[in-house]
């Protein structure tokens, strides 16, 4: 999505309703489950599945393209920044802390500013993810897997399979940006 366009524009404009929307959220009281059920419907803007089951504090950028199976748990502290979409198959266990991340911006300095970058994530059915994992545009995670505390996923993880892990490894080098903006 290029920046500075009435998309774009539309765009942000949903952000800031939607951090509005979660900062009332988190204050209603824990037992307030009639006032956190018509927070979500307005962050989601379709009703939650009477299944789901979200521990405030949750932080969403834009709440529209989330998708929920049934049977889904997203412990505290999480972040669903879903632009490009997520999707959450049945049964899915998500720990503390997990950002779910759909979005970002070119790596080449000189584009940085110019676009939003998006891709969807998919979570397949069964899966868990432990506290503080991070889950990057583009990935889908296969049915009955395991994303260990911490771990930094930003390729596909196949169908029943345990991954961890944060290891950096250079990939490539940038262009140097042309001028400072």
């Amino acid at each position: 999505m290029p920046t500075r366009t009435p998309e774009s524009k539309a765009f942000a404009a949903r952000v800031q309703t939607v951090m509005a929307l979660c900062a009332e959220l988190n204050a209603l009281a824990f037992t307030d489950t009639a006032g956190r059920a018509a927070k979500f419907t307005q962050i989601f803007g379709r009703p939650a599945p009477d299944s789901l089951s979200i521990l405030p504090p949750f932080y969403s950028d834009y709440g529209l393209h989330t998708s929920f199976g049934d049977r889904v748990f997203i412990n505290q502290g999480c972040f669903l920044l879903d632009y490009g979409g997520i999707t959450i198959g049945d049964r899915v266990l998500i720990g503390p802390r997990v950002t779910l991340s759909t979005s970002g911006h070119p790596v080449e300095p000189d584009e940085r500013f110019d676009y939003i970058t998006h891709a969807p994530i998919v979570i397949e059915d069964n899966v868990w993810i432990g506290a503080g994992a991070t889950i990057a545009p583009g990935v889908t995670i296969g049915h009955d897997s395991v994303v260990g505390a911490g771990t930094v996923v930003a390729k596909d993880v196949p169908p029943l399979s345990v991954v961890t892990g944060t290891n950096t490894v250079e990939r490539r080098k940038l262009n140097p940006p042309s001028s400072r903006h």
